[in-house]
This record gives C-alpha cells, structure tokens and sequence, in this order.
C-alpha cells in the first residue's frame, strides 16, 4: 500500500509552528518597546549634556507614539498579528512582578498621620475622579481607568485595571496619555509653590508622593526640592502603590458583576471566573518579597524582569490602537485628567499644610 504524501504533524511541530509565529511580532513590540526607550535616554542625555531641565517624558509615553504612528499610517501586515496579541501576556506577567517593588515595610516607615492622609487621597480620588468622568459624560471604563491612574500609581495602575475589567486599548491610550503629559508638567511646578509656601521637607515630601501620579515623577519633584523631600515622597508614593492589587481587585468584582447583571447560580464560582488571577499573583509576590525570602538582588532582577515586560505591553496599546477610536472621545478625557490633578492638588496640599500646622514637621 502507498503511503500518503501528506504527513500528518506531530505535536512538538505544532508548538515550534505556534511559536514560529508568534516571533515576528514579539520581535515587533521589543522594537517599538525599546525604541521608546531610545528616545527617553537620548532626551535626558541631551539635557544633562547641555545643562536643561527638560521634562522626563517616559518611555511608555514613546512607545505608544511610536506604536500609534505605525498602526496609523503604514498598518501592522497579518504576519504580526499573533505576536503582538500577546501584549496581554505581558501585561499580567508584569504585573505580578511588579509586586516585589511594593513593600509594606517601607510603608509602615511612613508613620501613621501620613498614612491616614495617603488613605484619604485615595478615597478622596477614586470618588471625585469617577464623578468628573460622569459629569463629561465619559464611558464608564474610561472614567474608571482615569480615577484608579490618579488615585493609585498612575501608568501602573491604568494597565492592570485595564486588564482586571478588560477595558479597550483605546481608552488606556487616553488614559495614559492624560496622566503622563500632566505629570511632567507637575515637575514643574510642585517645587515652586513648595518653596512659595515654604513648605518643610517633611511636608512638601509628603504633598509631592500624594498629588502626583507616576514614580519617576515624584521621584523627580521631590529631589528637586531637597534629598530628605525626596526620601519621604518616595515613602508616601510607595504607599499608595502598595494599594493597586487591592484596588484592581474591588473594581475587577464590580465590572463582573455589573457586566453580568443577570441571576447565575454560583455567584462564588462565576467571581472567580472572572477574577483577574494576576492580581493575586501581585499580592503574592508583594507578600514574599514582604516576609523577606528575596534577596536585594534578587528584588532588583525582578523589578527589571517587570519593566522589560511593561516595555512590551506600551508597544501593543500603541499598535493595537486606532486614532479613529480615539478621536470619538475629543477634549474630554483630557479635560477631566487636567481638572481631576488640578483640584486633587489643591486638595492634598491643604491636608498636608492641616497637618504640619497641627503636627509641626520640621519645626
């Protein structure tokens, strides 16, 4: 009997055919990843270099230009697809990673005045934001990514809700785009009014890691004004990060359940279907690295493991984003992250000039 000229594929070909094809666009997203990343270097190399004090735009901003530019205009060819779909891959593996940055040790070193004010910025956020949105008429998932990204940690905080409550790619783009542009506007001016008020180092630390949104930029705006103001916003942003999984993770359990209002019969099992697994994964590794079982090196491999995914993630928001979409929402998304910093500003400063009146930092 003749044996058929079609050979059936094995398993193990399958997997190398299914990776294969993943390669051109996971190759794609490291190339606009890291082209991001060029850019943000190159900027700061040029300000250190010729003694300006250019904003430190970062490099998820660039990646998302860049993805943006090429989805809009030249288009990604069918060949990249597969790859770059597993942006969410790498969304949820950096965020589990990002747990061995957020230590509650070093919140606790905050002490308990500006823990009960880092608490009632979040709240104070989460509610105004979320009222903003609906007052510009925002979608609600917009309007949920903008209040967790100014109440939380920023960038950070818009990602893994995005993927807690599966949000488009669109309104993380805006959302981001939102925070960070107003954000390198706060390195501005956070130190001026800080030194207008003469605010102490305690006090000014503390203003610095509540009222503005991404790490990179408090930790910038607080140096600016002094090193021990640079330690206590860290310490006060620190606190507020450490509250993400907790965050994602009610907001995960509302959209579940808004978005299946409907009777199920085990509403325990179908939560947990639903539930954004990652997120324990964050909180897992948050309480490791906690209980001390990682080593400082081993904390540091991690917390770059986390970035190097995130690098990819900003690739795909950009590339899977369409500028169409985006120009439906108009002015407004802007308008509430603009408004939103603006009076969460002011709101924080007062709680924290309240409380050195009443405690006396630095006096």
């Amino acid at each position: 009997m003749a044996t058929s000229a079609l050979a059936v594929p094995t398993s193990s070909e399958n997997v190398f055919r299914k990776f294969g094809g993943l390669l051109p666009g996971v190759a794609l997203l490291f190339a606009v990843g890291y082209g991001g990343k060029l850019i943000e270097r190159g900027i700061a190399n040029y300000g250190k270099a010729h003694h300006l004090a250019l904003p430190n735009i970062e490099y998820v901003l660039w990646a998302i230009v860049i993805g943006l530019l090429i989805a809009n205009t030249v288009g990604v060819p069918k060949i990249f697809q597969p790859g770059l779909a597993t942006y969410e891959f790498w969304l949820k593996a950096g965020i589990v990673l990002l747990g061995s940055r957020f230590l509650l040790g070093d919140v606790l070193k905050l002490g308990g005045v500006s823990l009960v004010l880092v608490a009632i910025e979040i709240v104070i956020s989460l509610l105004f934001m979320t009222a903003l949105g609906r007052a510009f008429g925002l979608s609600p998932k917009l309007t949920t990514l903008l209040a967790v990204g100014s109440s939380i940690c920023g960038v950070s905080a818009i990602i893994a809700t995005q993927g807690a409550i599966d949000a488009d790619d669109e309104d993380a783009s805006y959302a981001i785009a939102a925070i960070l542009s107003l954000g390198a506007i706060s390195l501005f001016t956070f130190p001026l009014i800080g030194h207008w008020l003469h605010l102490s180092d305690q006090s000014y630390g503390l203003w610095a890691g509540l009222g503005i949104d991404n790490t990179a930029e408090v930790t910038a705006a607080g140096n600016l004004y002094s090193d021990a103001a640079g330690k206590v916003a860290v310490l006060a942003k620190t606190a507020r990060n450490a509250m993400i999984g907790f965050v994602v993770l009610g907001y995960a359990i509302h959209w579940a359940r808004k978005t299946h209002s409907q009777e199920v019969e085990n509403k325990a099992s179908f939560l947990w279907q639903k539930f954004p697994k990652f997120v324990l994964g964050f909180l897992l590794i948050s309480a490791i690295a906690t209980a001390g079982v990682f080593g400082k090196d081993q904390l540091t491999s991690l917390a770059n493991l986390s970035r190097w995914a995130f690098l990819l993630t900003f690739a795909g928001v950009g590339l899977r984003t369409n500028i169409r979409e985006l120009g439906k929402q108009g002015w407004r998304p802007f308008a509430v992250g603009a408004v939103g910093e603006i009076v969460i500003a002011a709101l924080t400063l007062g709680l924290v000039y309240g409380a050195d009146k009443l405690v006396g930092w630095g006096h």
